[in-house]
């Protein structure tokens, strides 16, 4: 009992921080502090287009932020586009996102780990992680 009060607060909890976020990204609709912060609930609270769509645009502000491109390849495999999944993931690699054991083991990536770009993708960034330490 105790985990289902629990996890009914945390969706309460959730559901009053979206309402918040969302009337504070209105009156600053290219705060990116803000932007994050709403895509990020989006996608915690199962709101994948809503999170992707503010992922998008997140690119658009941040065209050189590795993190970014890596959010929005986790946006676009949750929406179960993988061809921009891994166009998206691509770039952040290019970018200079490095983190291998998390991108393997992200929740948010799973519907690509039947894929075999999937496996190509970590191959690839194994290899640049390494070659970096050299």
């Amino acid at each position: 009992m105790d985990k289902d009060r629990k996890a009914r607060s945390e969706a309460h909890h959730d559901k009053v921080e979206l309402r918040f976020l969302k009337k504070v990204a209105a009156r600053l609709p290219e705060d990116l502090d803000i932007l994050q912060a709403l895509a990020e609930l989006y996608t915690k609270t199962g709101c994948y287009d809503r999170g992707l769509a503010i992922d998008i645009q997140l690119s658009q502000l941040l065209p050189n932020d590795d993190l970014v491109w890596y959010n929005l390849g986790c946006s676009y495999a949750l929406a179960h586009r993988f061809n921009e999944a891994f166009e998206a993931l691509t770039q952040s690699i290019d970018l200079g996102y490095g983190d291998y054991d998390w991108m393997k083991t992200d929740p948010d990536l799973a519907n690509l780990s039947a894929d075999p770009r999937f496996e190509s993708l970590l191959n690839w960034l194994y290899t640049v992680c390494n070659e970096e330490e050299l």
